[in-house]
């Protein structure tokens, strides 16, 4: 896989059984700085720590998205969210192990959105390859991957 790749397949939630299932969680809150249809610029500050994280889909083909993050400071990262586009999001996002898949350890990434998007729960899963096979839990729904309305610039 190249560099600052990012390979991943996202899905409606159609249950809470993966609660019982999580392993750990985070509180998130996220806004962009540019969403533009080939790259966003995203802040996100999760628990006590703060992102900066581009991400474009004209570098690459497929499932494929270039991914570039950088740890900042968490109050640099506060006073960039007064600078974001409107929309801030906010969720809560939860940590559940998947079966590996040769070899390598997989988690799926399940937010739960709240305030506007209170009732929206997406999950995630990032793969080494497009190709990789995915074991689905009982609790995942309809496959939104490569869908606008759930990329989380455009929520």
């Amino acid at each position: 896989m190249a560099r600052n790749t990012e390979i991943e397949r996202k899905f409606l939630v159609c249950s809470d059984a993966f609660l019982s299932q999580a392993v750990d969680s985070f509180v998130i809150s996220q806004g962009y700085l540019c969403k533009e249809p080939d790259k966003t610029i995203r802040v996100r500050i999760r628990d006590a720590r703060a992102f900066l994280t581009i991400k474009s889909n004209a570098l690459r083909k497929g499932l494929a998205k270039f991914e570039w993050e950088k740890e900042i400071d968490v109050r640099d990262a506060q006073e960039m969210l007064l600078l974001c586009l409107p929309g801030i999001i906010r969720k809560t996002r939860y940590i559940v192990p998947a079966p590996d898949y040769n070899g390598q350890k997989r988690c799926w990434e399940v937010d739960v959105f709240h305030e506007r998007l209170e009732g929206l729960i997406l999950a995630e899963i990032e793969l080494g390859d497009e190709n990789e096979p995915v074991t689905l839990p009982e609790w995942i729904g309809e496959e939104v991957t490569g869908l606008p309305q759930y990329y989380n610039a455009n929520m």
